[in-house]
């Protein structure tokens, strides 16, 4: 059987048995007392071309993962697989700090906040081409060259390649981060919520260019975010993640379609509608998140769940293969009536 670590196709990125607990320390000796667990066991791989989103609540550990895997945050156990453009596959964890920076150049991040992921004292010249000088790939007239052809790349006016950061607008500055991590030609990006600091005029614009990039560019994407309509316009396949660990993966279609995993449920029926006359269908769960410091036995999710038995008490499920290519982290996945996010009825707009 097939889990979600494995290659369903050309993966360029691989990860297994991933995890990143940050110690909590107290008293004068700083002694560590017992850990955060912000990513907890997780499997997942990305294919080349592909955007894979990930999908959850705030704290429940995208954004660590997401830099665990490019080694911006050294992971406590698991391995990271990456195929490179050669096809030569390499443990990013086990590489050393010259490895690790070679892989880097394929390997990119693109940050949430366009206002404080920019130096405000480095010209558009200086922040784009900063990755091509760190990595002593080009500098002088070449340097200025493929600036230009980056920001052009983006959208951007490169006669303004002079200009400090508070010369442009939010959605602007996030152009200028995304040809920043364009500089060194990767292949692979992880993308850190690039659109929710935007407004949503702007977020489409962004979304469209990122689709656009990666067609173009050929590129692989592990899109993080905790909006249901950003990920659904353009992943390929989501990850539900809760508390650290992933409750279920499926391609985006199915999972908005068909989820299997009560939170994914949950997930679904706090996604609003844009037209208020359509009511749909709402899970509220009961409690509040369990806390990664002290999570709850067997199912994290169990507290809040509205079906839980003795068994989730108890036995912590594994993330296993429900229907083809379709993965969820439940007892009963595929035996509850879970409900998707149809519409249940059309109201007057003056109720």
């Amino acid at each position: 059987m097939d889990t979600p670590a494995s290659n369903n196709g050309n993966k360029i990125i691989s990860v297994k048995g991933m995890r990143k607990y940050f110690p909590i320390k107290k008293g004068i000796l700083k002694r560590t007392v017992g850990y955060v667990r912000a990513v907890d066991d997780v499997d997942l791989f990305v294919n080349e071309n592909e955007t894979f989103g990930l999908v959850g609540e705030s704290g429940c550990g995208k954004t660590t993962l997401g830099r665990t895997i490019l080694r911006a945050i050294e992971p406590t156990a698991g391995e990271i697989e990456y195929t490179r453009e050669d096809g030569t596959v390499v443990n990013v964890k086990a590489l050393d700090n010259e490895q690790l920076r070679q892989t880097r150049k394929e390997m990119q991040l693109i940050f949430q906040d366009p206002y404080s992921s920019l130096n405000p004292r480095m010209t558009v010249l200086n922040i784009v081409g900063e990755p091509l000088v760190c990595h002593g790939m080009m500098d002088g007239r070449e340097l200025r060259e493929r600036v230009r052809e980056l920001v052009g790349l983006v959208g951007l006016d490169p006669r303004h390649m002079e200009r400090y950061p508070h010369a442009f607008s939010g959605g602007q500055r996030q152009r200028i981060g995304i040809a920043r991590s364009l500089a060194t030609n990767p292949r692979f990006i992880v993308c850190d919520e690039p659109v929710s600091a935007l407004d949503v005029s702007v977020q489409a614009q962004i979304l469209n260019l990122l689709l656009d990039l990666r067609k173009k560019l050929s590129l692989s994407y592990l899109f993080v975010s905790h909006d249901l309509g950003v990920i659904q316009y353009i992943s390929d396949r989501v990850g539900v993640m809760y508390v650290g660990k992933m409750a279920e993966v499926a391609a985006t279609k199915d999972l908005f379609d068909n989820p299997l995993h009560p939170y994914t449920e949950v997930l679904l029926g706090s996604k609003p509608k844009p037209d208020p006359r359509l009511r749909t269908r709402r899970t509220i769960p009961k409690g509040e998140v369990a806390n990664p410091a002290n999570p709850p036995s067997g199912c994290y999710f169990h507290p809040r769940c509205r079906f839980a038995k003795d068994v989730c008490k108890t036995d912590a499920p594994v993330l296993r293969e429900i229907t083809p290519n379709h993965f969820a982290a439940c007892h009963f996945a595929g035996e509850l009536p879970l409900q998707g996010p149809g519409v249940v009825q059309t109201t007057s707009a003056r109720e």
